[in-house]
């Protein structure tokens, strides 16, 4: 039994973020036992989630901009080791760009995007799309890309029950399904981007959509109300490598997931799943679900010190890594290993702990 529950992080600033949702987490995100930690803590940068109390914000503010045409300006002519700056009262609505001329705004590799979300109760600069065909709103040009401390929102947040059953279930045709558009916010397919101290919500398809590169962070953000049925992700992996820390998730039907393509993987650790989801939390594909052939789920995945405060499945390997999959000291509110996570060989559970009001240190398999 666990002799204590000691640890407490308030996390992320007050008030409402994106459609309506508290930027408020559970104040008690992990539990101790015997003198180790179960579940997720805050760190030096500051609290689970981002907002008040961040520390690691970007200093420069070569360009500063308030509207879309002078961001666009500020993304052509910026350069490596330069940042582009939105004050945080600064609103940019995007929709009749991208819907009129298909805009995606281009960061530069090396370049940096930021507002000052949590500063002296600074939301962040919002960026905006209402345009269901947002694919992405922005794209990544190159390695060593920053984004941090903006807002994203999305053009739909809703989970699209009726759709994915009318299409998908009942006529079978995936054409039809994907007759509504998805959107994305931010796609990279280069190495080493960094996504920090953002809200992102509203995207039908991935929060954050990593097609490439190795060696990507993605860390103190907020990403909720990303849960179309048959897609919704905060954060999602093609064939690419990520670390994703210290996060607030909320309202995704999966909150990482993973094509489970050769030569990926991600770890996950000291993130808050806070509660509602339509699906499992943490994903890896299997080759089942790629129809390749395979029993391939990604090269290796680790799962730590996370605290799943969500009844549903927390991790869910769907076949075979090349390496292997490692869960350790996370705090579940389920009360079985069984329950919190499957997968098949090569996925295996350390020391982890179960049950929310009186939790139970399980040694797994």
């Amino acid at each position: 039994m666990l002799c204590s529950i000691a640890i407490c992080a308030l996390l992320t600033s007050s008030g409402d973020g994106l459609y309506g949702s508290s930027t408020h987490s559970p104040e008690i995100t992990a539990v101790r036992a015997e003198g180790k930690p179960f579940g997720a803590e805050a760190d030096e940068h500051g609290p689970i989630g981002g907002g008040e109390g961040y520390l690691d914000r970007p200093d420069g503010r070569e360009h500063v901009v308030t509207n879309l045409d002078d961001l666009i300006k500020a993304l052509e002519v910026a350069r490596t080791g330069q940042t582009i700056f939105l004050p945080g009262d600064t609103v940019i609505d995007c929709t009749a760009r991208v819907l009129v001329e298909g805009l995606v705004l281009e960061l530069p590799g090396g370049v940096t995007l930021a507002s000052d979300r949590g500063v002296k109760g600074s939301p962040g600069a919002l960026l905006f799309s209402d345009e269901l065909k947002t694919r992405p709103l922005l794209r990544i040009g190159g390695e060593d890309a920053r984004v941090s401390g903006l807002r994203l929102r999305g053009p739909d947040p809703e989970r699209r029950l009726d759709h994915h059953r009318r299409t998908l279930v009942v006529a079978k045709d995936r054409g039809l399904y994907y007759q509504l558009p998805t959107s994305d916010g931010i796609e990279c397919s280069f190495d080493r981007l960094r996504v920090d101290n953002c809200e992102l919500a509203g995207w039908s398809h991935a929060a954050i959509y990593l097609r490439r590169g190795t060696g990507h962070r993605v860390d103190h953000s907020f990403l909720h109300h990303n849960q179309r049925q048959g897609l919704g992700y905060g954060v999602c992996l093609d064939i690419a490598e990520a670390l994703i820390e210290r996060n607030l998730f909320d309202w995704n039907r999966h909150s990482i997931a993973a094509t489970g393509r050769p030569d990926s993987g991600y770890e996950a650790r000291h993130n808050v799943e806070r509660g509602e989801s339509l699906s499992h939390l943490f994903d890896m594909h299997g080759g089942r679900d790629r129809k390749d052939g395979t029993n391939t789920a990604g090269t290796w995945m680790k799962v730590t010190h996370n605290a799943f405060f969500c009844a549903r499945t927390a991790v869910k390997v769907r076949g075979e890594p090349e390496e292997r999959v490692w869960v350790d000291g996370n705090w579940f509110v389920h009360k079985s290993p069984s329950q919190a996570v499957t997968g098949e060989s090569r996925t295996h559970l350390g020391v982890n702990a179960y049950g929310l009001k009186s939790p139970r240190v399980i040694e797994g398999r």
